[in-house]
């Protein structure tokens, strides 16, 4: 009976189900990577229109972007359920941040690998959790719009299912 309400408490907590949708989406970007890196893209380099593309460049793209897709379906429905936002902006403001957490993860991938010299399927989950923490966060307030005052007065558990 203690773990149903430990579950249930848990499950009421916005951070760790901010936690499961971002790890979810964390797992769907790093399954994604292995295979494109792997076994799709088995090229070095790619020519795609005028410019060359290493493969774990293109292999992170394609990734990063289902990730993406996935924690925003997963964070909407799960997390952040009690936004007023219409959904096309929440999606908007989302992507308008997983934009530039592509292009932070980018460089720290790119300093990871061409730098330090780590194996690329090391360095991409590296990448990706040294900027967990911020995206929360940033998703919490401004693609979601939950301010700290609303989460505050508990009117963020008050919608029914």
């Amino acid at each position: 009976m203690d773990s149903i309400t430990l579950g249930n408490k848990l499950l009421k907590n916005q951070v760790i189900r901010f936690i499961f949708s971002a790890g979810t989406g964390f797992l769907v970007d790093v399954f994604v990577f292995y295979l494109f890196y792997h076994k799709f893209l088995t090229q070095k380099t790619y020519h795609i229109l005028f410019y060359t593309v290493r493969n774990y460049t293109l292999s992170f793209s394609i990734s990063f972007f289902l990730g993406v897709l996935t924690n925003f379906l997963i964070t909407r429905y799960f997390v952040f359920s009690e936004s007023k936002l219409p959904p096309y902006k929440q999606f908007f403001r989302f992507i308008s941040v997983a934009i530039i957490g592509y292009f932070a993860n980018l460089a720290v991938l790119k300093i990871f690998i061409q730098s330090l010299h780590m194996d690329p399927l090391v360095a991409r989950p590296s990448a990706a959790l040294s900027l967990f923490f911020l995206s929360y966060f940033v998703h919490k307030f401004f693609s979601f719009s939950l301010s700290l005052r609303h989460h505050a007065a508990g009117t963020s558990h008050s919608k029914s299912n």
